[in-house]
């Protein structure tokens, strides 16, 4: 009965409203056990700063069978490597999962390292514990000797040990 009248509810919602994210976000709200604006968050490993989560909304959902917490407004992580070097990582969208240490990021991912090297795709995960980002949709990596084009990708978070799966595009190589 309760399914019923929160579908009634969203029905009425959306036909009150013409503003989607603002029917989302409620939606959302209810049934998150939480919710936070401006998210700051320092990831620490033996002391040192490792990466900085910023966000402009959270929702906290760790009451669910499978937690996590969604960044439905952007997302941005910045990961530092052994060197001090930072690396952003920004995203339109993301879920991290509690008990999988994975970050889902979606819709406009885009990652640039220290050395200014950009890799654009759709649809990235990183995983906080491994340290290591990957995906399987197709991705665009530009950097002062390349633009590769491809349908895979695998990195550690500093970009010293990139795998290239299915790709095209263009290297330049020295004589």
């Amino acid at each position: 009965m309760k399914k019923i009248s929160f579908i009634i509810t969203l029905f009425v919602l959306i036909s009150c409203n013409n503003d989607l994210e603002s029917v989302i976000d409620i939606a959302s709200s209810k049934s998150s056990i939480s919710a936070a604006e401006n998210i700051n968050t320092v990831y620490t490993d033996s002391g040192l700063v490792s990466s900085i989560l910023e966000s402009p909304k959270m929702f906290n959902f760790t009451n669910m069978d499978f937690p996590y917490f969604e960044f439905p407004n952007k997302l941005t992580i910045t990961v530092f490597d052994k060197n001090k070097n930072k690396s952003v990582i920004t995203a339109d969208y993301a879920i991290s999962y509690s008990n999988t240490d994975l970050i889902d990021l979606r819709k406009n991912v885009i990652i640039t390292t220290h050395l200014k090297d950009t890799l654009i795709t759709d649809q990235m995960y990183y995983n906080r514990v491994e340290e290591w980002l990957f995906t399987n949709y197709p991705f665009q990596f530009i950097s002062a000797d390349k633009d590769i084009y491809g349908s895979g990708f695998d990195s550690d978070k500093s970009f010293e040990k990139i795998t290239f799966l299915d790709v095209s595009g263009y290297v330049t190589l020295e004589d």
